[in-house]
């Protein structure tokens, strides 16, 4: 059975969405709606809802989450498997992304995959920039991947895994 909150955040509301097997979404909303206060949060978003706060509060740098894996192609949870390795505060490019998947033609569909990526934030798509170091699309809005990485700014030091 999937559960939803809604949680405050610097860049607007996040749906949150688990099902029985683990998080399965976390999303930017464009509308306001009315957040979820923590005394009614399911048990089971609890803990991203938690970490989620405390990623915003700058008191955690890597989230450590059950995720509910029953969606995406196997391509695709190979590109998002590979985003939780670059670390807070670092940027990595398409191109990096496709060389650790050893493909490196892959590139067009590792930006595809990373485009689809169900879990804003948590699996870090917004550190994924051109390989000339350039923004690039971002599913959540351009001006959101903008200050994820300014609000990473301080500790950021460039370069995948590093």
């Amino acid at each position: 059975m999937d559960a939803t909150v809604y949680l405050p955040s610097p860049l607007g509301p996040l749906a949150i969405i688990s099902s029985d097997a683990g998080l399965r979404a976390v999303s930017f909303l464009d509308a306001e709606v009315a957040t979820t206060p923590f005394a009614a949060v399911p048990a089971c978003l609890r803990p991203a809802h938690q970490q989620l706060q405390a990623y915003f509060g700058r008191e955690l740098r890597e989230f450590d989450l059950t995720y509910d894996s029953d969606f995406g192609t196997d391509f695709q949870r190979q590109v998002w498997q590979t985003l939780l390795g670059i670390g807070y505060g670092r940027t990595a490019s398409y191109l990096d992304v496709a060389k650790v998947l050893n493909n490196p033609k892959s590139v067009r569909a590792v930006g595809a995959a990373n485009g689809q990526n169900p879990l804003a934030i948590v699996w870090p798509c917004h550190r994924i920039i051109g390989a000339d170091g350039s923004l690039t699309g971002y599913a959540g809005g351009m001006h959101r991947k903008k200050w994820l990485l300014e609000f990473e700014q301080p500790v950021r030091q460039g370069g995948l895994f590093g």
